[in-house]
């Protein structure tokens, strides 16, 4: 997809608005996991999330070959869709944004915020994806999908930022959504000829990457009834599954019991809150734990932007999530 030139130039794009996150080797967490433990801080970004990176470089491509774009569209669950309106009001680009039904919230406040419009449409992402291509078509507006090379190159930047203070990483988790962070691990571990593991993870509500990387081949499914809604995918990116399949070691499945479990742990050992997608790395490095014993584990703590309601109900307590 590119070159470390121009992950070197993207870096410098992104940096223009976000200064370089921190990697934390947090002590608690390494004596939960018994081995060595550093967390990228996704969550410590302008939109909370990793995804502000992949926004910034497409909107500056975007607008750099395309300046009369008269505006954006794209469907989202919320990170992705904070990201293009944060870019899009930096190039003074409208944004229009299609999210399902019962969408989170704050997310969707926080999208308003940045200056996008909000459209609710559909009971999934997958609808409200189809009925903004469907809106594009009709209004000329320029539809940002969810996998682009443009998106895995800006973030792509953290995995630079990461493995360039952390080079002797033996396992890096990365959750899966539609599939951009992972895919920018993977180019990004090998442009710099590093040998780290790269797991991904997923839900055992919305598994189709874990699907499709046992079958050897795109698998979906009907549902994505995780909580975790950064990783709430039914169709996997054909794009982004090659290159899964070709650079990742292997997918976990984790939980929405697991996801809370990790959740709290953050917070204890950590005092950073995580969303469902972003607390899913450390759940599947604590099913994993009897195989990381004497690796440096690296966790991608990927956003963290949890309704307060969302986690009151589901994480804020000890006992079993909800039903």
């Amino acid at each position: 997809m590119f070159d470390l030139r121009e992950l070197e130039r993207a870096h410098a794009i992104v940096g223009q608005a976000v200064p370089a996150t921190p990697a934390h080797a947090w002590p608690l967490l390494a004596n939960r996991l018994g081995t060595e433990v550093v967390v990228k801080h996704e969550n410590h970004t302008p939109i909370g999330a990793f995804k502000v990176r992949g926004g910034l470089v497409y909107l500056e491509r975007l607008k750099r070959e395309q300046p009369n774009t008269p505006g954006i569209i794209s469907a989202t669950r919320g990170n992705h869709g904070q990201s293009l309106a944060f870019a899009a009001g930096r190039h003074g680009v409208p944004a229009v944004i299609y999210v399902p039904r019962g969408n989170s919230v704050e997310k969707n406040r926080a999208m308003k915020a940045f200056g996008a419009e909000l459209v609710e449409h559909g009971e999934d992402f997958q609808a409200a994806a189809e009925e903004a291509r469907r809106h594009a078509q009709f209004t000329g507006l320029h539809m940002v999908p969810s996998f682009h090379p443009d998106l895995v190159l800006g973030v792509a930047t953290y995995a630079l930022e990461l493995f360039r203070s952390a080079p002797d990483l033996g396992i890096l988790y990365v959750p899966i959504g539609q599939g951009s962070g992972i895919c920018g691990c993977i180019l990004a571990r090998d442009l710099l000829g590093l040998k780290t593991e790269i797991v991904g993870v997923q839900s055992t509500e919305a598994p189709s990457y874990a699907l499709s990387f046992a079958a050897g081949k795109i698998v979906t499914t009907q549902t994505s009834n995780t909580r975790a809604d950064g990783m709430a995918t039914r169709i996997p990116d054909e794009d982004a599954f090659a290159l899964i399949r070709k650079g990742a070691a292997r997918i976990v499945q984790v939980t929405d019991d697991e996801v809370a479990a990790a959740i709290r742990a953050y917070w204890t050992d950590t005092h950073n809150l995580a969303e469902g997608a972003g607390a899913a790395a450390l759940a599947a490095a604590l099913q994993e734990k009897s195989k990381l014993k004497g690796k440096r584990v690296g966790l991608v703590l990927s956003g963290g932007n949890i309704d307060f309601d969302l986690f009151r109900r589901w994480v804020g307590t000890d006992a079993p999530a909800m039903a």
